[in-house]
């Protein structure tokens, strides 16, 4: 591996200084990760994910990754944090039943940083009834705040998926933040108030099969015509990934609004069953994909391949709509119970709706 554009080297250094390091030891550079190393053999696989200076060593061949370990040390002179409990700001914790993950301590660093941590909760993250717009009400005299803000929010998405719609909502504005901004922004913080301890279970069930819920909002912004997209996946009724995005185009109906949403969720379908396949994980069936619209019936090439198949759902089952659009309160709660994120209270729960999962998988239609 060359060295990084910029990074000084003392010219009476020797040869072999001139590569930042050379894993060779039998690991595989992923190529639709390049921060993932993978490496197998006889049934095991070690795991290396590399984020600038923060390694994540994961495995079933104990003797290969402390092997791994003191190869690095060798290297880089590392230090052994042991067992995962704290990376990249996520809170870890070993459970019988997989892994929490949670950000219990950044949420409530954020409330305190803007002190909202003693104001009225609420129900939603967005009142559905405020319609922002880029021209109406004060400037704020330091947009770095709001910037900033969003910035912390839009981190906060990796445990609080609900947040994805009105972040990227709130993202149109940060070029000329004004004041009804930044009090939809608060408003976010007064709900994520409700429960600084939501929680995603990534569950150790040999249920490996992929879910994918899609949707999207025709003309959702009244200023440029533009729809919003959005999708949703679970991994073994685990969330892994989800995106809410405003669609570059104008889309001329619904129909093709729809038809954008679904290239973007194949693309991103395609893009998990390679890297999943990169640690031993291998999908054999279609990977269903739930809509709320009856006017989408065929996706040409990628459905006769087998890669996917298209059911449909009615919209109170659509788990992607609390992606594209601001809920009632009611609508909300009803897909956040859906959605794999839950108090520590209701854990008992979830784990018994993971098991019936894996037990009754989702029957698809003939």
């Amino acid at each position: 591996m060359k060295i990084s554009p910029g990074l000084q080297v003392s010219s009476s250094s020797s040869p072999s200084s001139q590569l930042v390091c050379k894993l060779k030891k039998g690991y595989i550079s992923s190529k639709n990760d390049y921060s993932l190393f993978t490496k197998s053999s006889a049934g095991s696989l070690v795991v290396l994910a590399v984020y600038v200076d923060d390694i994540f060593l994961a495995g079933d061949e104990l003797f290969e990754m402390h092997s791994l370990k003191g190869f690095l040390d060798d290297q880089f002179k590392i230090n052994d944090v042991g067992t995962i409990q704290y990376f990249l700001g996520l809170e870890v914790f070993s459970h019988s039943s997989g892994y929490i993950v949670s950000q219990h301590k950044y949420a409530s660093d954020l409330l305190a940083e803007y002190h909202c941590d003693n104001f009225t909760p609420v129900v939603t993250p967005l009142d559905h009834s405020v319609k922002l717009s880029s021209d109406v009400g004060d400037l704020l005299p330091y947009p770095g705040s709001y910037r900033k803000l969003i910035g912390k929010l839009n981190f906060l998405q990796h445990t609080r998926p609900y947040i994805s719609y009105v972040v990227q909502h709130l993202s149109q504005f940060l070029h000329f933040p004004r004041v009804p901004h930044m009090m939809a922004s608060l408003h976010v913080l007064r709900y994520i108030s409700n429960d600084l301890t939501q929680e995603i279970l990534f569950s150790n069930s040999i249920d490996t099969s992929l879910v994918t819920y899609t949707n999207s909002d025709w003309v959702a912004c009244a200023t440029s015509r533009k729809s919003v997209s959005s999708f949703y996946v679970s991994l073994g009724g685990c969330p892994i990934s989800w995106k809410s995005k405003k669609q570059p185009t104008i889309s001329l109906s619904s129909a093709e609004a729809e038809y954008r949403v679904l290239r973007m969720v194949v693309v991103e379908v395609s893009w998990l069953i390679r890297l999943l396949g990169d640690m031993g994980l291998s999908f054999f069936s279609p990977v269903p994909i739930f809509y709320d619209s009856q006017i989408v019936t065929l996706l040409g090439t990628v459905l006769s391949s087998g890669m996917i198949s298209l059911y449909f759902v009615r919209s109170s089952d659509q788990l992607a709509d609390i992606f594209t659009k601001a809920l009632h309160g009611a609508s909300h709660h009803s897909l956040l119970d859906k959605l794999g994120v839950l108090s520590p209270p209701n854990l008992r729960g979830l784990l018994k709706v993971a098991l019936f999962t894996a037990t009754n998988p989702i029957k698809r239609p003939n």
